[in-house]
């Protein structure tokens, strides 16, 4: 009988990352693919997921029957809610066996090695995510536009709209404001067209212009930065509150608000031990026992 392997995924609303490792933990292969989101589509996330799969398993010179062997921990993005990873574990798969969390869950399992702490994403969407004694608590990460503060899609849509603003004479115009509407070849009506069918990795796509202005102090940006940051202290704070003995900040946009963060918060800060990818493979580890007994 072959010895199991055991694939971690991280399926975020930007992409789908993939590792296989052996029992003994050596990596075996990764890969990538698209938008691994339930929310979006069921199908559509485990052909993402398959994607990934299939690439980690091409790097580790594996062939592609050895799917039935993954024992599969899925930490995605979309699952927050229970009819939701429902619905994932329903569908028909490939895998040895699945174990499913939310990406929030799994990057604060590989954070703190799967003891407890608190994690706050901040990325395309942002989650506040404490696991204490076998518990956990979830703050935010119920989806954009009516969550997701402090995150790159929220700090996105806040630029265009002041960038509308300043396009109609409601506020100064900037170097920023400039930037974005040049997007639009400076048309709000070509903004409206694109809103139509914009997905929060495309409201995100805009935080870098606010970070690189912010950074020359350009007010506007300046102010966005300010306001992104002040949300996301607010989590750090709720988080911490819930007697979490470590936090760490992760997540793309997290090392450009941090240096925003007020100091007494700033220094209460740990480095994560690991990624959303270890803590998935915690879970892939979950997956196996779950499907032995």
């Amino acid at each position: 009988m072959k010895p199991p392997l055991f694939l971690g995924i991280d399926g975020g609303a930007t992409r789908c990352r993939a590792r296989i490792v052996n029992d003994g933990g050596a990596v075996l292969g990764e890969g990538e693919a698209g938008t691994a989101n339930p929310r979006f589509g069921v199908v559509e996330a485990f052909a993402e997921i398959e994607k990934a799969a299939g690439a980690a398993l091409r790097m580790a010179g594996l062939p592609a029957d050895a799917f039935s062997r993954l024992h599969a921990g899925l930490g995605l993005a979309g699952v927050g809610q229970a009819k939701d990873r429902a619905a994932v574990l329903a569908h028909p798969h490939r895998f040895a066996a699945i174990a499913v969390a939310t990406d929030a869950h799994a990057a604060c399992l590989g954070a703190h090695a799967g003891g407890d702490g608190a994690i706050l994403i901040l990325g395309t969407g942002s989650c506040g995510w404490a696991l204490i004694g076998g518990r956990d608590r979830r703050i935010g990460g119920l989806g954009f536009p009516i969550s997701d503060q402090g995150s790159g899609a929220s700090l996105g849509l806040e630029a265009i709209r002041r960038s509308l603003w300043a396009h109609d004479g409601v506020v100064p115009k900037g170097p920023l404001s400039a930037a974005v509407m040049a997007r639009f070849g400076d048309d709000p009506e070509a903004a409206v067209a694109w809103m139509d069918s914009a997905q929060p990795r495309d409201y995100a796509a805009f935080a870098p212009l606010v970070v690189e202005h912010a950074a020359a102090r350009d007010p506007m940006a300046v102010a966005l930065m300010e306001r992104n940051t002040a949300d996301a202290a607010r989590m750090t704070e709720a988080l911490l509150a819930t007697g979490a003995p470590r936090l760490a900040l992760m997540g793309g946009l997290a090392p450009f608000v941090e240096p925003w963060l007020p100091p007494p918060l700033r220094d209460l800060l740990v480095a994560p031990v690991g990624d959303a990818l270890d803590g998935a493979l915690l879970l892939a580890r979950q997956a196996k026992k779950g499907s032995a007994a």
